[in-house]
């Protein structure tokens, strides 16, 4: 039993939810984003989105509550969008930002110069005697999350000293290394 997909989503002010046949579309003033939906019955009553499946079938059930949480993440994503920090542990590690152009600085020969999508804002903080962070901004969850793991597939954090591209917050398994 879904326990996720019974429970309804709220839409707030400034957003429009429309329902065509398959096709859920989510506007709001920060951008908008359409979700195909299968299996599942969608349904907008007294400004909250009702999503219904058709049997208790495993695949229907799963369905259920994959679907309230897509249209949950686009509704929340339009109203208040979603953000992704990212921190770069190591000597002479740096990260800087021209428009939509991400150069990143970490340990190889050459700088690695990325172009970051239209639609996810980015913007690097650097202060001294602090590690750089990158913090990407969308209103597209999903992007912003495949976006911040390209990055921190360049240079993942190592057990050992630490180093490398990890998110804000992240707690990285520490090994011992050798003993004499």
């Amino acid at each position: 039993m879904s326990r996720i997909g019974k429970n309804p989503v709220a839409i707030p002010e400034g957003v429009t939810v429309d329902v065509k046949d398959t096709t859920v579309t989510v506007k709001g003033k920060l951008g908008e984003l359409t979700q195909e939906i299968a299996d599942v019955s969608v349904k907008i009553e007294d400004g909250n989105v009702v999503l219904e499946r058709p049997s208790d079938a495993k695949d229907h059930r799963a369905k259920h509550g994959l679907y309230r949480a897509l249209i949950n993440n686009m509704i929340e994503g339009v109203s208040n969008g979603w953000t992704k920090k990212l921190e770069l542990v190591g000597v002479g590690y740096r990260a800087s930002n021209q428009g939509q152009k991400l150069d990143l600085a970490i340990g190889f020969s050459h700088n690695i110069v990325m172009d970051i999508a239209p639609e996810v804002k980015v913007e690097t903080v650097s202060e001294k005697g602090k590690n750089p962070i990158v913090i990407l901004t969308s209103y597209d969850k999903q992007l912003v999350g495949q976006v911040a793991a390209k990055i921190r597939a360049f240079r993942k954090p190592e057990p050992y000293k630490g180093k490398g591209i990890k998110f804000v917050g992240e707690i990285i398994r520490r090994k011992a290394g050798k003993s004499a």
